[in-house]
């Protein structure tokens, strides 16, 4: 699939657009941090913002959500905000209470998208299937009422995809996974997308330690261009809809300038395929201590 600006979109399943690249707020502190990169980033022509309850930030991103929309002119339908199901909220009722505190957090009469963000804390390991069916029946019943306009997973590997088909009355639309260089995961992306889902990539840079790579330097000189460029390119090539942080504007506008090149299709599966690379491993959901 070919895209040429921010603006850019996917089809979801069920018909609403998904802009192809997000931009991310996991580690913007709460506070003027993640209100100045957010306002930054719309500013600059995001128009996808991702947020989550454990980011503890969903007022400062809201408060820059708002505000660039009075300020621009621009209405809400443009723009494509999600945020994520915390841990400790699993289960129906506590659910249905936490997509009311983050619209009421983030000032929002709806969100584009609501994750389940992990399938399996530690909280209810033994019980996480039934957990999970709880958790959807509620974003169901939100997304009924206009409350949520999609649905979607995040680190939910094959089996537990499988248990929630077993009560899903509502498909998930997507799945949000950690795709960088040395953790493509595209088995998992496959499964997930002949499901009907699409692929979002969080850290996208790896969590910063991409920058040390001998391979990655080379192809920032091949081509010209950013190893963070290479990155976020790399991601738009493989299917995933990358979601790059930063806090500095130069970065952010930097990040946005990948569409006016491509990586060879030989540099895209020595990315996939790097391995020795001090990077935040991916958590095996089954086994993450939260």
């Amino acid at each position: 699939m070919e895209f040429n600006s921010l603006t850019s979109t996917y089809t979801l399943a069920n018909g609403n657009k998904i802009p192809c690249v997000g931009f991310g707020t996991w580690q913007s502190e709460d506070g003027d941090e993640a209100y100045n990169a957010v306002l930054s980033a719309l500013k600059n022509g995001y128009r996808h913002i991702d947020t989550a309850t454990a980011y503890e930030n969903e007022e400062s991103v809201g408060r820059a959500i708002n505000d660039f929309l009075r300020e621009s002119g621009l209405s809400r339908s443009e723009l494509f905000i999600t945020t994520k199901l915390w841990n400790a909220d699993h289960g129906y009722e506590a659910t249905k209470k936490a997509i009311d505190l983050s619209l009421k957090k983030m000032n929002l009469d709806y969100l584009d998208l609501y994750l389940i963000h992990w399938p399996n804390p530690l909280k209810f390991r033994d019980c996480w299937e039934e957990a999970n069916a709880g958790s959807w029946k509620a974003m169901e019943e939100a997304y009924d009422e206009g409350k949520l306009r999609a649905l979607g997973l995040s680190n939910f590997r094959q089996h537990h995809i499988e248990a929630l088909e077993k009560t899903a009355k509502i498909a998930p639309m997507v799945n949000q996974l950690m795709v960088c260089p040395g953790q493509a995961q595209r088995e998992l992306c496959e499964f997930s997308r002949k499901r009907g889902m699409i692929i979002e990539g969080y850290s996208p840079m790896g969590t910063g330690k991409i920058f040390s790579s001998e391979e990655m330097q080379a192809l920032s000189k091949k081509y010209g261009r950013t190893i963070a460029q290479i990155c976020i390119r790399w991601s738009l090539q493989e299917g995933a809809i990358p979601l790059p942080k930063s806090v500095h504007e130069e970065r952010i506008i930097e990040n946005a300038k990948v569409f006016d090149f491509e990586l060879e299709k030989s540099d895209c599966d020595l990315i996939a395929g790097l391995t020795g690379l001090e990077i935040r491993q991916n958590r095996n959901p089954d086994e993450a201590p939260f």
